[in-house]
C-alpha cells in the first residue's frame, strides 16, 4: 500500500477508536446512575425501629372533673331600710352568730318618739272604752282610735326591725364596713355568711344532662387539704343549656359540720357517671400536633406507620382513654415516633 493510501486511511482509524471510547464512558455512565439510583431506594426502605403497644379495653370509670369556688349557701347584708347614724356595732369580723341575735343599734330617738306616741294613743283608746260603756262617746270615735294604734303598731314594728338590726340566720361575720357613729351609706354594715352547708356552682357538658341527678353524690378536693376527699350531693340541676357553651348549671351542697371548708377555696368537683369499657393506650404513645391542640398517634399497619388522629378521655395515671382513632388490638407505636411519617416502614422492636 502507498504513502497517499495510508494518509487518508488514519483520519478514518482515529474517528472509530474515539466513537468507540465515547460509547464506553456513556455505558459506564449509566451504569453508575443506576447504581446510585438502586442505592436511594435502597435507603428510603430502611425501616425504623419502634416500640408498640396493643390497644386493649378495659372497665374504666366514668368521672368528670370540674373546677369551682367554694360559696356560702346563704349570704345575707345587715342593712336598714332607711339612712341614719349607726349608734353601736356589737359584732366584728370572725365571730360567730345566731339567727336573731342582735348585732347593730341605729340611732333610735325617732323609735322613741313612735312608742311614746302609741302609749298615748294606747290611753286614749282605753279611755274610750270606759266612756263608751256608759254612752260617753259614739262606737265610731272608739273604732278611729283603735285604727290609729294598728297602723302605728305595724309602723313602730317597721321601725324596730331598721333600728335594732338583728342577723337572719346562723353563721359567721364576714365583713364589716362601719364603725361606731358613722351614717349608713350605700354599703351593708355586716355581712353573715351561713357555714354549713356551703356549696360550689359547676358548669357540666350537656352531653351529662340525662345522667345528672338530684341529690347525686359528689367527690369534692380542696387544694388547701391535698390528700383528703369531701363529700357532697347534687342539690339543684339548672333545668336550661346555655348555647353558646353548651353547658349547664349545677349546684353541689357541701356538707361543712365542721367548718374546715371556707367559702372561696378553690375546689375540684368531681361527678361519677358509672363504669365502662374504653380502648385504653399508653400516654408516650399519644403525641400532640404542633401548632394545634390536636392529638395523633402512629399504629402500625403490614409493617408501616399509620398516622391517626384520636380523640382522648380522660387520663388514667399512665394511660389514656381513647374516645375515637384507635381500634382495639392495634398496636400503637410507643417509642420512634421522631421519624415517623404516613406510611413509613417499621421494624417493631421487643422489649
Amino acid at each position: 500500500m502507498n504513502a497517499k493510501k495510508l494518509n487518508k486511511l488514519f483520519p478514518l482509524l482515529g474517528l472509530l477508536i474515539l466513537l468507540s471510547c465515547g460509547g464506553k464512558k456513556q455505558e459506564a455512565n449509566a451504569e453508575a446512575s443506576a447504581g446510585n439510583e438502586q442505592e436511594t431506594a435502597t435507603e428510603t426502605r430502611e425501616a425504623v425501629k419502634v416500640k408498640t403497644a396493643v390497644a386493649e379495653l378495659q372497665n374504666v370509670n366514668q368521672t368528670a372533673t370540674y373546677t369551682a369556688n367554694v360559696q356560702a349557701d346563704v349570704i345575707n347584708q345587715i342593712t336598714p331600710a332607711i339612712p341614719g347614724r349607726i349608734e353601736k356595732i356589737f359584732v366584728e369580723i370572725g365571730n360567730s352568730v345566731k339567727a336573731g341575735q342582735f348585732l347593730v343599734q341605729m340611732e333610735s330617738s325617732n323609735l322613741q318618739q313612735q312608742k311614746a306616741q302609741l302609749a298615748n294613743l294606747q290611753r286614749d283608746y282605753d279611755r274610750y272604752l270606759e266612756l263608751l260603756k256608759v254612752g260617753g262617746v259614739a262606737q265610731q270615735q272608739v273604732d278611729q282610735v283603735k285604727t290609729q294604734i294598728d297602723v302605728l303598731n305595724a309602723a313602730l314594728q317597721n321601725l324596730e326591725e331598721n333600728t335594732q338590726l338583728k342577723s337572719p340566720i346562723n353563721g359567721v361575720i364576714t365583713a364589716r364596713n362601719y364603725d361606731n357613729g358613722d351614717v349608713f351609706g350605700q354599703r351593708p354594715i355586716l355581712t353573715v355568711q351561713q357555714l354549713n352547708p356551703l356549696k360550689a356552682i359547676i358548669y357540666v357538658s350537656e352531653s351529662y344532662f340525662t345522667k345528672v341527678k338530684l341529690g347525686m353524690a359528689v367527690k369534692i378536693n380542696l387544694d388547701v387539704y391535698e390528700s383528703e376527699d369531701f363529700t357532697g350531693r347534687v342539690s339543684l340541676v339548672h333545668p336550661t343549656i346555655d348555647s353558646d357553651t353548651h353547658t349547664f348549671g349545677v349546684e353541689v351542697s357541701i356538707n361543712n359540720q365542721d367548718l374546715k371548708i371556707r367559702p372561696g377555696m378553690f375546689a375540684r368537683v368531681s361527678l361519677h357517671f358509672g363504669t365502662t369499657q374504653s380502648i385504653i393506650v399508653p400516654d408516650v404513645a399519644v403525641q400532640k400536633q404542633a401548632g394545634s391542640n390536636d392529638k395523633y398517634v402512629f399504629v402500625v399497619e403490614k409493617g408501616v406507620s399509620r398516622y391517626r388522629k384520636v380523640s382522648l378521655g380522660q387520663r388514667l395515671e399512665n394511660n389514656y382513654e381513647i374516645l375515637s382513632g384507635v381500634r382495639v388490638g392495634e398496636s400503637v407505636v410507643t417509642a420512634g415516633h421522631s421519624r415517623l411519617i404516613e406510611g413509613t416502614p417499621v421494624e417493631i422492636v421487643r422489649n
